[in-house]
């Protein structure tokens, strides 16, 4: 499986083939598909294994593709970490992942 096969948009596929992600991990691999149809997930895995990536990639390019939400520091999606040290490693995920698309991520 490749993440073109996950339907991912060129913008985060250019990025995630920058970062040298080649293949998406299981949790990746079963998560993406469901997020991106809509579903809620509730998904477990150990330490390493892509579970941010699982969750952020599809956030992205759902933002991304719909831009009717033009207005400046708008919120359009909420992740709430249980410590600040989290939330910054995530935030820098989402500004990896979504370099390419014009998605701003604070936190």
């Amino acid at each position: 499986m490749t993440f073109e096969s996950l339907e991912i948009i060129r913008p985060i596929l250019q990025a995630l083939t920058q970062e040298g992600y080649t293949t998406p991990t299981p949790i990746q691999s079963e998560a993406i598909p469901l997020i991106l149809a809509g579903n809620d997930i509730l998904g477990c895995a150990q330490t390493g294994t892509g579970k941010t990536a699982a969750f952020a990639i599809p956030i992205i390019q759902m933002l991304h593709a719909n831009p009717s939400f033009t207005k400046p520091r708008k919120i359009r999606s909420l992740i709430v970490t249980p410590t600040r040290e989290l939330a910054i490693q995530i935030d820098e995920s989402f500004k990896t992942y979504g370099k390419h698309t014009g998605i701003i991520s604070t936190a």
